[in-house]
């Protein structure tokens, strides 16, 4: 009994922390400018990951993250709902199983604070012993809290008197609260906190943004630039890799319909924009910059919490974002007008909003009210291709830009050298098969009764030690974009997912060597014929495994 009872006390805490539609370059440890001391400091000690790759979207990600599957494999290959074909259920199915419910019969207390989006079991039915947050809806106006359940039903949320609530703060209050019953309990513990920023709308304290007026004010060509060059001087990317030009505009008909559709279909420069346009974009950026420092303030929160009580040596935490910047869906953004739940209940976010006018120009006095409480618009795709430096599309692709995202580990027991990078390929679904190893947990083959799909993923912990991993192939699929990663060497296409086999036309795949081309600009398919048939035969075997096909 005394050897089983130490070995449980060297068994790591874990905190998994999440963000929502950040971009690969925004973190000021990864090259970005926006304020992120906590998680540079994590860099700093601990390791950071530069291909790292999720599965394209909100929901597809956190069933993959929860699961260690494929999102489809989970049932949700595309988005939550109620549809009938078995990787498109909407909802987590019953052959697969959560991080909570692996890790609480092994002697874990488990927790969950924010965004859910897997739909109904809610958390605390699928393993979390307790729940704060939005369990159905993709997004929340931050300034409002009535979108929010504290779940099991009984307990009560934190009461903000009015004017006070932020859900970022919010989100971090009620994951203090959990740390703290976690410590009581005498048990390692396992605490997901899954933030809503910096999805749109994006909001922030209006004084707050402010600050970043005069950097955005210099437009995404000149901080594309800049980026660039830190990303170099950091390692992230490889020094001689050149600035891609400015993406394609994500919707062609919706930028066409708001009159912000340039003549090669790609972002617009900066300095062809009229002033007032400049400065209603540069005030966007900015909300977007301070909603990414709020989340980092309250991350430095948990960390001041997990250092006051002696446990962040022993502790694993891993950073990470569901998917890459969001471009929804032309260069100058959208307001959401009035946004609206899908029922009056509790934990339900938005779901549905009344659009506001095209493209609203915000001059004058609005400008500084913006981010601010009743204040909902986005940022667009000219900015989130900043975001996304020097990669390739957005947010739903299966491009770089969509799928590879930051990753921090931070785990002073187990890294020798902190700062350093790591370059293997990791995906978002080996979160599972990480907590998995490091908590000696047993993964089942039956659930409940039901049989459980083996695990996907695979543990991070060799290469947190730098050990080599062996090549490894990947699939993406998201709308019917889709991806086969195998090593260096990436087959992709917009649109090439059909309803019981993939699109057979060579001419829409595209071949990369993303050894030399992280940006994916120099398409080899013409060269290598015989490479580029092989692997589209192997993507269609693998989509057929995983539950892509058949597909809606």
């Amino acid at each position: 009994m005394a050897e089983t009872a130490k070995e449980e006390v060297q068994r790591p805490n874990i905190l998994i922390i999440l963000a929502d539609d950040l971009g690969y370059s925004d973190l000021g440890c990864y090259g970005g400018e926006i304020r992120t001391p906590n998680l540079d400091s994590l860099a700093k000690n601990g390791l950071r990951f530069t291909r790292s790759y999720n599965s394209s979207r909100c929901c597809p990600s956190r069933a993959s993250l929860l699961t260690g599957l494929y999102p489809h494999q989970a049932g949700i290959g595309r988005f939550v709902g109620n549809g009938k074909l078995p990787g498109y259920r909407g909802r987590l199915t019953e052959r697969c199983v959560t991080l909570a419910e692996v890790l609480e019969p092994s002697g874990y207390a488990t927790y969950a604070s924010g965004k859910w989006h897997v739909n109904d079991p809610s958390p605390t039915k699928r393993g979390f012993r307790e729940f704060y947050g939005f369990v159905h809806g993709y997004a929340v106006d931050s300034w409002d809290p009535s979108m929010m359940i504290r779940l099991p039903e009984g307990r009560k949320a934190k009461i903000y008197p009015a004017g006070n609530y932020f859900a970022t703060d919010a989100i971090s209050d009620h994951a203090l609260e959990f740390l703290d019953t976690a410590r009581k309990t005498g048990q390692p513990w396992l605490l997901y906190t899954a933030y809503q920023a910096p999805h749109f709308p994006i909001q922030a304290p209006p004084e707050l943004s402010a600050t970043y007026e005069k950097i955005y004010q210099q437009g995404w060509d000149k901080l594309r630039l800049k980026r660039l060059k830190k990303m170099k001087e950091l390692g992230i990317i490889p020094a001689n890799l050149s600035l891609p030009p400015r993406s394609p505009i994500d919707d062609l008909k919706v930028a066409a319909k708001k009159g912000s559709l340039t003549k090669d279909g790609h972002n617009p420069a900066w300095d062809s924009l009229p002033a007032d346009r400049r400065a209603d974009l540069a005030r966007r950026m900015a909300v977007y910059a301070a909603m990414v420092e709020g989340m980092d303030a309250n991350i430095g929160r948990l960390l001041a919490s997990l250092r006051k009580n002696g446990e962040m040596e022993n502790t694993l935490i891993i950073f990470l974002s569901d998917n890459g910047a969001c471009a929804e869906w032309e260069p100058f953004g959208f307001d959401l007008g009035s946004a609206r739940k899908k029922n009056s209940k509790p934990g339900y976010g938005i779901n549905s909003y009344t659009p506001g006018k095209p493209n609203y120009l915000h001059t004058g006095g609005e400008l500084s009210t913006m981010g601010g409480p009743g204040s909902l618009f986005s940022y667009g795709s000219a900015w989130a291709n900043l975001s996304s430096t020097p990669l390739w599309l957005y947010k739903h692709y299966a491009h770089e830009g969509g799928i590879r995202t930051p990753m921090i580990v931070h785990w002073p027991a187990q890294i020798a050298k902190g700062g350093e990078l790591r370059n293997q390929v990791t995906h978002i679904m080996d979160i599972m098969a990480t907590c998995v190893d490091v908590a000696g947990a047993d993964y089942p083959k039956k659930f409940r009764g039901n049989p459980i799909l083996p695990l996907e993923g695979r543990s991070l912990l060799p290469a947190i030690k730098n050990k080599e991993t062996p090549l490894r192939s990947l699939v993406f699929e998201h709308e019917r974009n889709a991806a086969l990663l195998e090593g260096d060497w990436k087959l992709v296409g917009q649109k090439v997912i059909a309803r019981n086999s993939l699109v057979k036309d060579e001419k829409k795949w595209h071949l990369y060597n993303l050894a030399n081309d992280p940006a994916e600009q120099i398409d080899r398919s013409q060269n290598e014929p015989e490479r580029l048939t092989r692997m589209i035969k192997t993507l269609e075997h693998e989509a057929s495994r995983i539950f892509i096909l058949p597909a809606p």
